[in-house]
This record gives C-alpha cells, structure tokens and sequence, in this order.
C-alpha cells in the first residue's frame, strides 16, 4: 500500500483569483509585507500496490487523466509506503 500526496497548482501564467482574494485578506489582518499568493489543491490517494513504480505509474496517470488539468495547472506528487 502506497499514500499519493498530490499537490495541485496553477502555472504561473494562469491568473489566480483566490490567490488575490486571500492576500487582500492577509493585507486587510496587518500582514502587508506578504507580495503574493498562488492557491492550489492538496490531495491524498491510497493506492493498492505492492510495487512502487507501478503505483507511481498510477498516481502519475491519476493526476493526467482527472486530478489536474494540464492545460492550466501543474503537479507534482510524493510517494510514501502507507
């Protein structure tokens, strides 16, 4: 058994309005220093596998096919024996 930790984020052309929403809200608490914020997805899957390559071939396949769109976002994933 396998854990997928996938971290989902916009490329950096994409804009990203919660990323502008929040540091407005940040700027609004008295944090001004902060220059930007890029939002993104965390996501875990539990894979069952005995072979880590086969269950990072799968978790690779997981994020193309439906966790990120790679039009506009960018992924990346840890693999961790559960």
């Amino acid at each position: 058994m396998y854990l997928a930790k996938v971290y989902i984020t916009l490329k950096p052309t994409v804009n990203d309005p919660q990323g502008l929403t929040i540091k407005g809200a940040l700027h609004n608490l008295g944090f001004t220093s902060v220059e930007d914020v890029r939002a993104g997805k965390y996501i875990e899957v539990r894979i069952k596998e005995n072979n880590l390559t086969k269950a990072e071939e799968q978790a690779n396949e997981m994020c193309r096919k439906l966790l990120a769109n790679p039009v506009i976002e960018n992924y990346r994933l840890d693999l961790e024996k559960a």
